[in-house]
């Protein structure tokens, strides 16, 4: 026999002891398992001791896993209830860029109807872009965003948003955090304390002046009257009333916007802005074009203002609309639409005409006093409007009618 040979034997006869010693072991854990057996059935001995245990061990296990699934699920309700009450929106997406979470403060500024958990969030902002490229941002690059100032377009509306988006790499999940809130009644407070300042202060600078102008004027017109056009050759009697007329129009320039520049004295009380509308319109009926029509539409709301300041507000707009109509040769067709906002606590106004209309590249500039782009206006008219408003803690804006023309919309609070 060879070596190999030699050590195949040997080999294999190792293997048979193992198999021998195993065979043992297993009809010796059988005979033991057939005594246990009979020893639980028996109810006594050892066997049905370790069989009591082990039924108890079990019985707590399950129930410490019955305790760690309830808390479990309680901590899931409650991170969902967290969630939920958030008043800022919150919205994650994935790495693909599927909506995983949109709580209900973000259904609700985003105007998402249905649940669009599972969807494309490009799809989700299709109406918030500039949110959007913020959080595709935030996906492409891996760095967080923070405190982003978003200034967003919907249903004709201005919004201002506050956005943190942050980048999300665990090993559950990768994608982006998006939490964001509507700033737009923080930012638009902030315009109205920039511009009540702004206009008290070009009050005092420019009160003394038109002082100045009106003392000059006085006199200029003054010795105008002493001129006698009778003794005066028919060649210079014109002279004469022209220096007259246009001392007495630049009075009435000055005298305006010593009005604008005057802090106003209000008195505030419960007002009915539609009856209030109403009544300016037919107090100018007499001034306006015989064939002006002023139409009131909509809903309109009660609030707290100054009847007085509210009759000349919307005074001034509706001559200003009559005048822009006139001038173009168009019959003035003025409407006064109005509509209630509750949810965010305010009546818009708007004062429409079919007139030309404002030209885009003014319409920044229609509020600023001595702008206007009539021959014969003071360009006072509606910094007065502007005025008016924001000491109502108000906002006007400019834009176009649905007739062509222009569109002045005044935003007050309601009466709370």
């Amino acid at each position: 026999m060879t070596e190999y040979g030699y050590a195949l034997l040997g080999l294999t006869a190792i293997v048979a002891v193992l198999v021998a010693v195993l065979a043992f072991a297993v009809l010796k854990a059988g005979a033991g398992l057939r005594a246990a057996r009979s020893g639980i059935r028996g109810g006594g001995g050892e066997a049905a001791v370790l069989s009591h245990a082990l039924e108890d061990a079990v019985a707590r296990l399950k129930t410490q896993e019955r305790a760690m699934s309830a808390r479990a699920a309680a901590s899931e309700s409650l991170s969902d209830q967290i969630v939920e009450s958030l008043t800022a929106g919150l919205l994650v997406v994935d790495g693909g860029g599927r909506v995983v979470i949109l709580n209900r403060a973000g259904r609700r500024l985003l105007n998402a109807g249905g649940n669009p958990v599972g969807s494309e969030y490009r799809d989700l902002l299709a109406g918030a872009l500039p949110l959007g490229e913020v959080i595709g941002e935030c996906l492409t690059t891996g760095r967080p965003i923070v405190r982003r100032e978003l200034l967003m377009t919907a249903s004709g509306a201005r919004l201002h948003f506050g956005v943190t988006v942050s980048p999300l790499s665990g090993a559950d999940l990768q994608g982006a955090i998006c939490l964001f809130s509507d700033l737009t009644s923080v930012v638009e407070l902030e315009e109205q304390v920039r511009l009540k300042d702004t206009l008290a202060r070009l009050g005092e600078l420019t009160a003394g002046i038109a002082h100045e102008f009106r003392n000059g004027l006085a006199t200029i017109h003054g010795y105008s009257r002493l001129l006698d056009p009778e003794a005066l050759t028919p060649a210079y009697r014109p002279y004469v009333q022209g220096i007259r007329q246009e001392a007495e129009a630049l009075g009435q320039v000055v005298t305006e916007f010593l009005n604008f520049a005057r802090p106003e004295k209000t008195a505030f009380a419960p007002a009915a802005l539609g009856r209030i509308a109403q009544r300016a319109g037919d107090d100018l009926r007499h001034e306006l074009p015989a064939n002006t029509r002023v139409e009131l539409t909509g809903e309109f709301a009660d609030l707290q203002g100054d009847e007085v300041l509210l009759r000349q507000m919307f005074g001034n707009l509706i001559r200003n609309a009559a005048e822009a109509c006139a001038a173009a040769g168009v019959r003035p067709h003025i409407v006064i639409r109005g509509s209630v906002d509750r949810a965010r606590g305010v009546c818009r106004v708007a004062v429409e005409d079919n007139g030309p209309g404002i030209p885009e590249a003014d319409r920044a500039r229609v509020f600023q006093p001595f702008f206007t782009t009539r021959a014969r206006g003071t360009g006072l008219g509606l910094s007065v409007v502007q005025k008016i408003v924001v000491t109502h803690n108000g906002r006007v804006s400019v834009g176009a009618s649905p007739a062509g023309g222009a569109s002045i919309e005044v935003t007050l609070p309601l009466l709370t």
